[in-house]
């Protein structure tokens, strides 16, 4: 078999940090398909910037100048792209730990470069099904995994792995650099602002591996979750647009406010709170299950993720409170890392059960 065509006017940024052998995969599954593809370090010790280099691809490394973040290595290898081919129209944008579904540049571009649509010119984002690569190996792979899937059609935002619209990019003014999480929606906001569209297609993308096998591994990845909301409605939640408004709010609720409230009336009325507090988290629970059962999934996860996805509204709480308390001291925010670095052993071996 012949090998793929790379498509002249895409561009790729794999951005990364000690990912060890998943960024193996992802430059294999992305540096043919495309013009030309840059790797973005940040601060890596295994062989991440080594491998890069023997496979051609160019890197970016990125020094301790300011903080390392996802929205920082994705805008910096945009740059060093563009300086290496100023006539690219499109990058993809993929995390390291992702490999990309070799079916999916063509059904991006195509999206993209498609005539006669109505408004095609101005659809500025197309993702597509980001998939956990081992779901069944922890429930909080499989949370993750049911956390991506979202409807399919026009959407308010994209994820970090995305086909983009280079001049929309530069229209909207691109990542900002200073966001250690949300970076992503919060662009799309600005992108929408300036008529552009973000369209998720009904198309494989790419496969993930969060390698979450501890519960405080989904804790800090649910309190950045909250510090993203904080984040999110503190620039964009004044209408029309409400970014992370909803979202913030329900997590004020059930991550401190309840929870609160009804401790501290637990000894007022002798027990009657706590007993009430077990009631408005379990219908939290069902209200949370039945919605992911009439999405399709099984009965059982649908109740795994529900329990987990109320258990996060406390971390979510503590994410935001902190994002306000930093912003009040006026201190640098630094990112909230909840994966290991370095190879997939670990989640590979919860898979297959091997020692």
């Amino acid at each position: 078999m012949s090998p793929p065509t790379p498509l002249p006017d895409v561009g790729a940024v794999v951005i990364g940090r000690n990912e060890g052998a998943a960024l193996h995969a992802c430059l294999y599954s992305t540096a043919p398909r495309v013009a030309a593809t840059v790797y973005v370090d940040s601060g890596s010790t295994d062989d991440s910037v080594a491998f890069a280099k023997e496979q051609g691809v160019h890197v970016v490394e990125l020094d301790t100048s300011a903080p390392f973040t996802a929205a920082r290595a994705r805008h910096a290898g945009l740059q060093k792209l563009l300086k290496l081919n100023p006539s690219l129209a499109f990058v993809q944008f993929v995390d390291g730990d992702c490999e990309v579904d070799q079916l999916w540049f063509d059904t991006a571009h195509a999206a993209l470069t498609a005539p006669g649509i109505p408004g095609g010119e101005k659809l500025a984002v197309v993702c597509g099904r980001r998939r956990e690569r081992f779901p069944e190996a922890t429930t909080y792979n499989r949370h993750c995994d049911m956390e991506w899937d979202t409807p399919i059609g026009e959407t308010k935002a994209c994820g970090g792995d995305a086909m983009m619209r280079i001049n929309a990019y530069q229209q909207a003014g691109g990542f900002n650099t200073t966001l250690i999480c949300g970076e992503e929606p919060e662009l799309c906001v600005r992108l929408r602002q300036a008529g552009w569209t973000i369209q998720r297609l009904d198309a494989e993308m790419t496969l993930h591996d969060a390698r979450m096998t501890r519960f405080s591994q989904f804790w800090k990845r649910s309190v950045r979750g909250g510090w993203a909301y904080a984040q999110g409605a503190a620039m964009h939640g004044k209408p029309p647009e409400r970014h992370c408004v909803r979202q913030s709010r329900n997590t004020w609720l059930y991550g401190a406010i309840l929870p609160i409230a009804l401790l501290g009336l637990g000894w007022i009325t002798y027990g009657i709170s706590l007993a009430l507090g077990v009631v408005i988290y379990a219908r939290h629970v069902w209200r949370v299950r039945n919605d992911r059962v009439r999405r399709g999934d099984d009965r059982s996860h649908a109740l795994a993720y529900a329990k987990l996805a109320t258990i996060a509204k406390l971390p979510e709480a503590l994410g935001q409170a902190q994002y306000w308390l930093t912003r009040l001291r006026g201190k640098q925010a630094t990112i909230i890392e909840y994966k290991p670095t370095g190879n997939t052993t670990a989640t590979k071996t919860a898979h297959t059960g091997e020692v």
